[in-house]
């Protein structure tokens, strides 16, 4: 089948039919042909914003090669179980890969299913109601079920990133994903596609359990042989732990009953909220995008330099058309993270704006051994929920005002629901987290004109960019360094970051628990 490469206005770009028309005219396709777009993106570096695209001109309509696994007939119901801890991309993935390896899995959720989490969601946003099994973070699907569903990752060692979003787009995702230069789902999708996947692994013979917390492993001898749940034991063949980042009772577990666990650098800030239309006119260089082109986002970084040490500060998790949502996991902690919906429509855009943690940079936490930076961030975190009125109210303020060390008057509307409370975002901010964000913006300011500006502010505190405590596992095998038959998978073990990495290390960390034991 021929395949062309385009250069097209948005109009065609993300238009069918006046790609069709175009490519007619063009005389690549005739009247029967159908058009497969198998790659797209966005050039906007120019005053006249263009369209890359690749498209290959097919004789029949152009079907998404599904995996294997989607032609066969399962049934691992008398299978041996395997224990998957977490309900999120990671756990799901494992529960696939193991159905495929002829294993049984049985995944333990300590949160709800993806349609009951939202009462509790509601709650955070409405009453200030903390609900620690069942939020943002914890529950069906994740943290990444509630989110912008982002899918862009840099991660090729870990497996194939085809595979991982034909399987997404046979459960409910969009095709557009296989060919956008940087595809996402959103928010209001995402839910549907996660149920979808509970339900082919429970069609298959897997097991969900949800409202089944994990408290305690089982070991014996230096093998993983179960864990036990606050309604009793379960047993396995071995255990992947995908609990997720936030999951610090996990963390201390691990350190009481002395699995290794290491502490491990992150990052610390904001998340800062523009107006879309703001972020389009820099980006796109016009003062209303039209029709065609999508939300614009950013990514920016930067080299900072304090007291001799340099340290990134960049944007995260980039949110175009989104919203701010608190994403604590425990009452008397504020926490934000951002979302958005499929058409990313939402006047904000908002993003991320953090700086790098290493561990030389907190001494004073050092007493806390492997749990060091998962208490230094849980300290700031309760440090942001006092400044903002010890609700979920969040700390803000207006982006010049804080570059200057002045107090907001007044905040701008926004789209975090529990609302704002303007302070001194340097009282709620470590010192060194703060003057290296005041050295970022002001490059980001010169890097995008207008980008520096009081149209914006900053919303404290993000924090769960990453998890702050690495449990080490072997390179090749994905099983602890220590404990056999135990397999640490995804974040909240610190080897993956976003849904698409997650989702492929957990179906590597199975590939491990097949590799050494059932092969």
């Amino acid at each position: 089948m021929p395949i062309h490469d385009l250069i097209v206005t948005p109009k065609v770009g993300f238009d069918s039919e006046n790609l069709e028309v175009h490519l007619k005219q063009l005389g690549y396709l005739r009247k029967g042909q159908f058009v497969d777009i198998l790659r797209r993106s966005v050039d906007a570096r120019q005053k006249m914003i263009k369209v890359n695209l690749r498209v290959e001109v097919r004789d029949t309509p152009p079907e998404v090669e599904y995996v294997e696994y989607f032609k066969k007939d399962h049934n691992v119901s008398s299978a041996d179980p395997v224990i998957i801890v977490g309900a999120g991309p990671a756990g799901l993935f494992a529960a696939i890969k193991a159905i495929e390896g002829g294993l049984k899995p049985i995944i333990l959720e300590r949160g709800k299913d993806v349609r009951s989490r939202r009462r509790d969601l509601a709650a955070i946003n409405k009453d200030h109601i903390v609900n620690p099994e069942s939020n943002y973070c914890f529950g069906e699907g994740g943290a990444g079920t509630y989110s912008d569903g982002k899918l862009y990752t840099r991660s090729k060692k870990r497996g194939s990133i085809r595979r991982v979003f034909e399987i997404l787009v046979a459960h409910g995702a969009t095709p557009e994903i296989l060919f956008e230069a940087h595809p996402h789902i959103g928010t209001n999708k995402l839910p549907k596609l996660v149920t979808a996947l509970r339900e082919t692994i429970e069609t298959a013979g897997g097991e969900v359990h949800f409202n089944t917390k994990m408290i305690d492993f089982i070991i014996e001898n230096g093998e993983m042989k179960g864990v036990v749940t606050e309604d009793g034991d379960v047993k396995g063949v071995a255990v992947v732990l995908a609990t997720g980042h936030s999951a610090r009772d996990i963390f201390r577990l691990c350190q009481k009953r002395k699995v290794k666990i290491e502490a491990k650098p992150f990052a610390l800030g904001v998340r800062i909220e523009h107006p879309q239309q703001l972020i389009d006119r820099i980006q796109y260089k016009c003062e209303d995008r039209g029709a065609y082109l999508p939300a614009s986002a950013y990514s920016l970084v930067s080299q900072t330099t304090l007291k001799g040490k340099e340290r990134g500060v960049f944007s995260f998790c980039m949110c175009p058309g989104g919203f701010i949502v608190p994403a604590a996991t425990a009452p008397g902690e504020l926490v934000v993270n951002g979302m958005s919906p499929s058409r990313r429509d939402s006047k904000y855009a908002n993003s991320g704006m953090v700086a790098a943690v290493e561990l030389e940079d907190i001494p004073e936490y050092q007493k806390y051994g492997a749990l060091a930076a998962m208490e230094f961030q849980a300290d700031v975190e309760k440090k942001a929920w006092k400044l903002g009125g010890k609700t979920q109210v969040a700390p803000a303020q207006k982006m010049i005002d804080f570059v200057n060390g002045k107090i907001s008057e007044g905040l701008l509307d926004t789209s975090y629901q529990p609302g704002l409370q303007s302070v001194d975002m340097t009282e709620v901010l470590p010192q060194f987290i703060a003057k290296r964000l005041r050295q970022g913006f002001q490059y980001f300011g010169q890097k995008m004109k207008g980008y520096l500006t009081n149209e914006a502010q900053i919303i404290g505190v993000e924090s769960r960019t990453s998890s702050p405590v690495r449990i080490p596992r072997d390179r090749e095998t994905c099983e602890h360094l220590e404990v056999r038959r135990l397999f640490p998978c995804a974040e909240g073990a610190g080897y993956a970051g976003g849904i698409v990495s997650a989702a492929m290390d957990g179906e590597r960390c199975m590939e491990g628990v097949l590799n050494q034991y059932f092969r």
